[in-house]
């Protein structure tokens, strides 16, 4: 088997990837109670920037997710800031279709690449502006599951 098989790199870099936040999701879970974070943890707007700065800063909705499930299992992170954090890496990813846009476009995007970028970054922030008053009912309502 050759190593410069673009279809093997691929899966080998998806196998990659899943140990990866198989072993990130691990060390959050381990964290415990993070006392000098309560503050921040349990402010469901707090934890909406954050996520959304997180996932700008490091490019992944999928990291930033595993961090959220990690915390909420190790209880450090209760389940309204958790949906709140959820709608922040959802806005958050639409800096990545930001980023490729002004790549791609060598520099701001134009045409059909800024309007893709802004139907996303619109989408998201619209669901996210509706349903961040709303996480207290929501956190209840999942709360019977």
């Amino acid at each position: 088997m050759e190593f410069n098989n673009p279809v093997f790199q691929t899966l080998l870099g998806l196998v990659i990837f899943y140990i990866g936040l198989k072993m990130f999701s691990g060390g959050m879970k381990s964290m415990g109670h993070l006392e000098q974070l309560e503050w921040f943890l349990g402010n469901p707007y707090w934890m909406f920037l954050g996520a959304m700065i997180c996932t700008i800063l490091w490019q992944s909705s999928s990291l930033t997710t595993t961090a959220i499930i990690g915390l909420v299992a190790s209880g450090s992170l209760p389940l309204p800031s958790a949906i709140a954090a959820i709608l922040g890496a959802n806005v958050g990813t639409t800096g990545t279709i930001w980023i490729a846009g002004i790549l791609v476009s060598d520099g701001m995007p134009t045409g059909i690449t800024k309007q893709v970028a802004l139907v996303h970054t619109g989408v998201n922030t619209i669901m996210a502006v509706a349903l961040l008053p709303l996480v207290q009912p929501i956190a209840r309502f999942i709360s019977k599951f």
